[in-house]
């Protein structure tokens, strides 16, 4: 599937699909005369390279030409200062109650009008990567920000040769009702004064990211770290695929093919830190042929239940990946990193967080060898990564709607990846539905298309504890070895005490005692929360994410049922 880029005269004008206030605003600014395309990957890579700022480091872009690169590319490191993470608070959504879209409306006019003595630059890629489903999104952003450019183009899909003719025989998105991406960034974006300009409509005085999602288009203001612009791109593809049937995820999936001749589908959802990467990407030391999707962003069908995959590259943590390490030789660019000279006076990365925390890299598609731009195969399975201390190293969810309410609260821990308020305790659990705080439409959605492939699909669903139980790690070699048991087959779960709906299986040193009094309090609390949450959806912005009766009644009966031990 497509998008529309080009209208027939008779389709242009009030009221019609891709012309609604926002975007005129937005996509207009593209073809001011300050305006300046940027065609290729190898033009991009020469701005960011010459951007003051920039690191060019000794460490050579492997295979460089099989990505769209000259062949002696290098590794370019680039930092943004004092902010290394995303920041939700900066974001409004067009839609959502509360949100004063005629004052932001103005804000992004004045933002544009304010570049018309710079140099701006407009560069095109690609989000999904099948004929099933290919956007074409946009980005313009001023001349200083090469950097923020190169490393959108890499993490998206450039347009090569193959991938233009695909997106050519894809069909149109929605019946053609779907206009392109258009994405306007101005990182250096301060606001001052300015007639009839009122910023009480931003949630923060300095940021601004904000989203027109119904007719896919964005500006991100004063925001200069590149996971806003991979994110807030994410954020508007996920948007247009969730409007024509797919569930979007933040997550990893990948396939498993046994010796059988079988197949397993798993899909793996959890924030960054979490640990979906490193279950996304395991080779589980050669035991299975293995096809990796993604690890970070993809959709599935929920009538044919194939996935396919948004992105080509990986925008991974540079913290467990010391200098020198093999792994390394995969790197397109970093973020937020430091650099030193080796004995032989070259350039390298010093990652490891030692500068700062949340060091990034852009991972060239060839890291994993394996890897697949689609997986044909129905999903066998859905496992919520949590990082919950009352639940077990994994539980299984029996009945549609609790599974998909268990998403719906999914608890986990503030990561290294977000940029929190000044004195945020980052141990705290808090609840992130689906494990993507990037959603841009009522959270019911979510909710009814994970609960259909549940509910008619037959995906099973657990959760997967990857933090501590009751204080105990539960460390990398427990998960893979449960991911192992469930995908052969060999796991073997029954009734979890008094709970009708959550099954359990036993796994060494991490058997919940029941008898525990200061336990059950624990879980018991930690499943009110989960209801707490619920209600609150039902309330907060107005019940915009208000979840149906029998989302809530599923966890009420785990509650009841916690009271009776």
């Amino acid at each position: 599937m497509s998008t529309k880029a080009y209208y027939p005269i008779s389709e242009i004008g009030a009221g019609k699909p891709g012309f609604s206030k926002t975007r005129s605003i937005i996509e207009g600014a593209f073809y001011c005369n300050n305006v300046v395309k940027v065609n290729t990957l190898k033009e991009a890579y020469e701005l960011a390279k010459n951007s003051p700022g920039t690191i060019v480091t000794d460490m050579p872009v492997y295979r460089a030409e099989e990505i769209g690169l000259e062949r002696d590319a290098k590794v370019l490191l680039f930092n943004d200062g004092a902010v290394t993470g995303r920041y939700a608070q900066a974001r409004r959504i067009k839609g959502e109650p509360g949100v004063d879209a005629a004052k932001l409306d103005k804000v992004v006019m004045d933002a544009i009008y304010k570049t018309r003595w710079n140099t701006m630059y407009h560069a095109e890629c690609y989000i999904g990567l099948d004929p099933e489903f290919m956007a074409k999104a946009h980005l313009l952003i001023p001349e200083g920000e090469e950097n923020l450019l190169y490393n959108w183009m890499l993490n998206f899909q450039y347009m090569s040769d193959k991938y233009v003719q695909m997106y050519k025989d894809s069909q149109p998105i929605g019946g053609g009702k779907e206009p392109d991406i258009y994405i306007f960034s101005n990182p250096q974006w301060e606001p001052t004064e300015s007639p009839d300009v009122d910023y009480s409509c931003l949630s923060d005085p300095l940021t601004l990211c904000y989203f027109d999602t119904e007719q896919n288009c964005a500006a991100i203001l004063g925001m200069k770290y590149f996971g806003e612009h991979k994110k807030g791109t994410l954020t508007m593809a996920w948007a247009m695929a969730n409007r024509n049937g797919y569930a979007s995820c933040h997550g990893g999936q990948k396939e498993y093919l046994l010796s059988d001749g079988s197949k397993f589908v798993a899909s793996v959802y959890g924030l960054s830190g979490s640990g979906k990467s490193t279950l996304t990407h395991a080779k589980h030391n050669g035991k299975y042929e293995i096809k990796v999707l993604h690890d970070d962003a993809f959709i599935i069908n929920t009538d044919t239940c194939a996935s396919v995959a948004l992105e080509p590259t990986y925008f991974d943590k540079t913290a467990d990946y010391p200098t020198g390490c093999a792994d390394n030789q995969y790197l397109l660019t970093a973020q937020n990193c430091s650099a030193t000279m080796d004995e032989e006076g070259k350039i390298q990365l010093v990652t490891e967080d030692i500068r700062n925390g949340n060091g990034r890299a852009i991972k060239s598609k060839l890291w994993s060898p394996n890897r697949v731009d689609k997986i044909d195969a129905p999903v066998n399975a859905i496992f919520w990564i949590m990082k919950d201390p009352t639940i077990p190293p994994v539980v299984k969810l029996k009945g549609a709607a609790l599974a998909s309410v268990m998403g719906a609260t999914l608890a986990t821990k503030t990561s290294t990846a977000e940029r929190v308020a000044a004195g945020t305790d980052m141990n705290a659990l808090r609840i992130v539905p689906y494990a993507n705080p990037f959603r841009t439409y009522p959270l019911v959605n979510d909710y009814e298309k994970f609960k259909k492939l549940v509910a008619e699909k037959n995906v099973d669903c657990y959760i997967i504890n990857t933090g501590d139980f009751m204080g105990k790690k539960v460390k990398p070699a427990d998960t893979l070895g449960i991911l192992e048991s469930i995908v052969e087959k060999k796991a073997t779960f029954k009734k979890w005490g008094p709970f009708e709906d959550i099954e359990i299986m036993d796994w060494e040193g991490f058997t919940p005692d029941l008898g525990d009094a200061d336990y059950v309090k624990a879980l018991q609390g930690a499943m009110q929360n989960r209801v707490d949450a619920v209600e609150g959806f039902a309330t907060k912005k107005e019940g915009y994410d208000k979840l149906p009766d029998e989302a809530l009644d599923a966890l009420k009966k785990i509650v009841n049922e916690a009271s009776s031990l």
